[in-house]
């Protein structure tokens, strides 16, 4: 078991023949939480709610290609089995990055970031599962996105607009070769497994506090505007921060926030990022991310812990508070 009062990986959770997550039942509401909620290796992190349970998934590691834990009420979490056993075979192991889930008629699709044996970068991949905790299985015998020209493509996310069309996004790898890092979207298929039509750019780096690149696409919508939170700074320090830009219209133009970045290091925490947003039981949203333990900043000396912030929308602002350390109002795990 894996709680936010510091328990290491470790265990597991019984996983039936069909590859689903199973938990014993649920306990009393938990009134109060402190992050992190997860204290292990789990970077890159995603929570998607699926059947009255929330999946986590994060980037490669102990857990396999693509590390899943569930929970029922977003405090307490348990280990699960890879959600990606078997990559693609255009992919390269162990390099599988960021993962992010969205189901889509019927099936559940994962977006995966792996190593391209034929360009040698890092591109994006598909792979599907008839449940959330996998096994998902790759899809096609290339990756979906690959931008080689452009240092290759990175963080790809799903975004389902209120008028049930579906969207990926993504980030160019362009810090790999010295180029600039833009963030682009591009409609899917309505299964999810192909693109349609032509990737737009939205933004790209250009501020002080973003550095050499900018990265971690997330898209949410409320009241008629798109949210775009991404990451920025080298993530392996704790200038590595969060900020957001908006538009009208979910292809732009963006205007980055005046008040960028809103998440940055704090206190005990360090380098906050690779956000992205889910909502709890009672439809309040949420911020998931990874941050360092400040004075253990890097693979060598420490690891990236899974963190949870309430955030607002609203008015063509983002508010968030944190990174909090200290007992926080829990989110409702189910209605």
């Amino acid at each position: 078991m894996l709680t936010g009062v510091g328990a290491l990986a470790g265990g597991g959770i019984p996983i039936s023949q069909s590859g689903a997550a199973t938990l014993a039942p649920p306990s009393a509401q938990v009134r109060t939480f402190s992050n992190p909620v997860l204290d292990a290796n789990f970077p890159d992190p995603f929570i998607l709610r699926a059947g009255g349970l929330y999946h986590a998934y994060a980037t490669n590691g102990v857990g396999g290609n693509v590390p899943h834990a569930v929970s029922r009420d977003l405090v307490t979490w348990e280990r699960s089995a890879d959600a990606l056993p078997t990559l693609a075979a255009w992919a390269e192991p162990g390099l599988t990055w960021a993962p992010e889930v969205i189901g889509l008629r019927g099936q559940f699709v994962l977006y995966y970031t792996a190593r391209d044996q034929r360009s040698d970068r890092q591109c994006i991949g598909v792979a599907v599962a008839a449940q959330p905790a996998g096994p998902f299985q790759p899809v096609g015998k290339g990756p979906l996105v690959c931008q080689a020209e452009l240092g290759g493509s990175i963080d790809a996310s799903p975004f389902l607009d209120s008028d049930g069309r579906a969207y990926l996004l993504w980030k160019n790898d362009g810090n790999a070769l010295g180029l600039s890092t833009q963030l682009f979207i591009q409609p899917l298929a309505p299964d999810g497994l192909s693109l349609s039509g032509a990737p737009t750019a939205l933004i790209q780096n250009f501020q002080l506090w973003e550095g050499s690149v900018i990265e971690a696409p997330t898209l949410y919508k409320q009241g008629g505007v798109y949210y775009l939170l991404y990451s920025g700074g080298p993530f392996d320090s704790d200038l590595y921060a969060v900020g957001y830009a908006t538009a009208s219209r979910i292809t732009g133009p963006y205007r980055k926030a005046a008040e960028n970045p809103v998440l940055v290091s704090r206190g005990e925490v360090a380098g906050p990022g690779h956000q992205s947003v889910f909502s709890d039981g009672s439809g309040q949203p949420w911020l998931v991310y990874h941050a360092w333990t400040t004075g253990l900043v890097g693979d060598q000396v420490g690891y990236r812990s899974m963190r949870l912030e309430r955030v607002s929308f609203g008015g063509g602002r983002m508010r968030v508070g944190g990174p909090t350390t200290s007992p926080q109002p829990a989110p409702r795990g189910n209605p």
